[in-house]
């Protein structure tokens, strides 16, 4: 029978199945931060029991670390409580940590596919909604609870129910100015926040086979803010290029061997899927959000619409509200405050050289904060050594050092109240970045020329 990689990758991880219920899923890969496995940690105590596979596990400290004087003891009373804890659960139970101070340091997103934990055909599972990212290398990659971690971290295993699969097709040639964020926002903003709600979604066509391995990351990343459990995209060459001489990947023959297992990793052309959307690459514009979710997003040459067919009127008002907007407004020339280039979506070394390359030599406008958070201890050092720090130290930016930073807010870094921030992290929502801030989704390119010019700007104009 036909199968689609999806198919192909969770059959093989299929330990048992319950009759009218969910499957037992096998997990390769386990990836833990200091946020959301303490609790998991405590009920593995309370219940005397120890992880079940520690080398199938890999933690980093990320969401509430600090992004200045990280050599420091950590201020915040709290952040210091969630990394120690951290620390000390991954030592009684002999788990491989990448803490404040490693050189492999990161966001867990960013740390994963960067040294190779990362491969085609694994099940990975992480107490974190954006584990999509890894679905980039041909993986089943999706977030769990913080209940879920404790069973993965005690089993090796997670209880599933097989989401249903759609397929997005995106043919053609991408114009100018347009990146891969652009494309997610896009394809988002058309099938709204909930419109892959069930779904596991398959990317594929001519336009996502032309992009990178950190492209292709960003995409799947924001499949969960369609609503969907996770994105896939089948490996191909560029995959195999990025994955070669990795820290963790396989060396010499058996990555010769590697390679010839992941080339079996495409969907078959009769292949069934419940649902298929297919779009031109060419409608693809320079996109920006103007709401409070990740589907309020249009084309940055648009307006504001006067109504949104996939929310409520009073959803959609109070949106507008909140953002201190109007309906039919422009957003090009809109005066902004903050700038953030980082977060798991974009915050690798691809997206920092595209910023870089757009501001080189030029000055951010008085008025704007303009923060660069490297998403990794290996991103930050590579941007040191081609000497992109100094090209955003001189343009008035804030280098700082890496974590998930102003995305979240779970640290220091917050955008003050009803202060306007052109951000490249992947939420809107309202207080997501601090409470009272206003965000608006972006590329790191639409973000870079905006803290130049100090009002949201169409890259093609500039």
């Amino acid at each position: 029978m036909a199968k689609t990689i999806f198919d192909k990758v969770w059959d093989k991880h299929v330990v048992d199945s319950i009759s009218n219920g969910p499957s037992v899923l096998y997990i390769d890969k386990h990836l833990i931060h200091e946020v959301t496995s303490p609790q998991a940690f405590s009920g593995l105590k309370k219940r005397n029991i120890k992880v079940f596979r520690p080398d199938k596990t890999i933690a980093t400290a990320d969401h509430n670390v600090p992004t200045i004087n990280q050599h420091l003891p950590i201020k915040e009373a709290l952040s210091r409580n969630q990394v120690e804890t951290l620390t000390n659960n991954c030592k009684e139970h002999n788990i491989n940590l990448f803490g404040l101070g490693h050189k492999y340091q990161g966001i867990v997103h960013v740390i994963g596919p960067e040294l190779g934990i990362t491969q085609p055909g694994m099940t990975i599972v992480c107490g974190d909604s954006h584990t999509s990212t890894h679905g980039a290398f041909g993986s089943i990659a999706f977030g769990i609870g913080t209940s879920e971690v404790e069973m993965v971290l005690s089993t090796q295993c997670i209880l599933q129910y097989k989401p249903k699969k759609m397929l997005i097709k995106i043919d053609g040639e991408l114009n100018d100015g347009v990146y891969s964020k652009d494309i997610i926002l896009y394809i988002i903003s058309k099938i709204s926040a909930s419109g892959g709600t069930g779904y596991f979604v398959e990317y594929s066509g001519s336009a996502i086979e032309s992009l990178s391995m950190e492209a292709r990351m960003t995409i799947c990343n924001m499949s969960i803010e369609m609503g969907a459990r996770g994105g896939i995209i089948a490996p191909d060459d560029v995959t195999f290029d990025y994955l070669r001489n990795k820290k963790f990947s396989p060396q010499g023959d058996k990555f010769k061997k590697a390679i010839g297992e992941w080339k079996r990793l495409r969907s078959d052309k009769d292949a069934n899927y419940d649902k298929i959307l297919n779009f031109d690459a060419s409608d693809i514009e320079p996109m920006i959000t103007y709401g409070t979710n990740p589907g309020m997003g249009i084309k940055v040459s648009d307006y504001i619409p006067k109504s949104s067919k996939n929310t409520s009127i009073e959803s959609y008002n109070k949106s507008l509200d909140y953002m201190g907007l109007n309906p039919g407004e422009s957003l090009l020339n809109k005066k902004i405050d903050y700038v953030f280039i980082g977060s798991c979506t974009n915050s690798r070394i691809e997206d920092l050289r595209i910023a870089s390359n757009l501001i080189k030599g030029k000055k951010k406008a008085d008025h704007v904060n303009a923060w660069v958070i490297p998403g990794s201890k290996s991103v930050e050092k590579v941007a040191i050594q081609e000497g992109i720090d100094k090209v955003f130290k001189n343009a008035g930016f804030e280098f700082r050092q890496p974590g998930c930073s102003a995305c979240l807010a779970m640290n220091e870094d917050k955008i003050p109240k009803e202060k306007y921030c052109v951000s490249t992290s992947n939420r809107n929502f309202e207080g997501r970045q601090g409470p009272g801030a206003r965000t608006f989704l972006a590329s790191p390119a639409t973000a870079a020329v905006s803290a130049i010019n100090g009002f949201i700007t169409d890259i093609r104009n500039n």
